[in-house]
């Protein structure tokens, strides 16, 4: 496979590749930009310790893709049920290898998977993006692909000192098309 930027189910040697990328630190710098404030990170200190946690299952689901570069893992993308019934979808993502920070891999990943989640469940008309005003990458991606701002809930995310505000992106499957 060449070096392009694919989604693809994670097998277990490339959860070990993510765990020393991703899960060995004690605070990665990605967690500083994926809900830090949460502090609901744990580092593993073992590939055998890590296999035993949520994270890891969580990486599992069907909903979870993995991000490559060639056969190299280098991040997630998920999307989950804010509300099943009433078709409420948010997506999310993480590149956990700070060398890929950037340079519009993460743009190019909520792309392909965006195309993915409208494909395979036609029934739904938006797919929502949350994230939060210390992460300005991450709003700046959202916005590369056309998602509008939904939404700011001010000063709802503390952490080191400092308040954040709660911003919610979504596109519509009419606007996907149209783009």
């Amino acid at each position: 496979m060449s070096d392009t930027l694919h989604l693809k189910a994670f097998t277990e040697a490339d959860l070990q590749q993510i765990w020393e990328i991703g899960y060995r630190e004690e605070w990665p710098e990605w967690k500083n930009y994926s809900a830090p404030y949460f502090d609901d990170y744990q580092a593993f200190d073992s590939f055998e310790a890590f296999k035993e946690c949520d994270d890891y299952h969580f990486l599992r689901l069907p909903s979870v893709q993995g991000i490559f570069i060639g056969e190299k893992p280098i991040g997630m993308v998920s999307y989950y049920w804010e509300n099943e019934k009433t078709r409420w979808l948010e997506m999310g993502i993480i590149i956990y290898d700070a060398a890929y920070w950037g340079g519009g891999y993460g743009t190019q990943a909520l792309t392909l998977w965006t195309e993915h989640i409208f494909a395979t469940i036609p029934e739904l008309e938006h797919i929502g993006l949350t994230t939060w005003s210390g992460n300005q990458r991450m709003m700046k991606a959202a916005e590369k692909l056309g998602m509008t701002k939904e939404a700011q809930i001010r000063k709802v995310r503390y952490w080191q000192g400092v308040y954040y505000d709660s911003v919610k992106y979504g596109i519509l499957r009419e606007e996907w098309k149209e783009r």
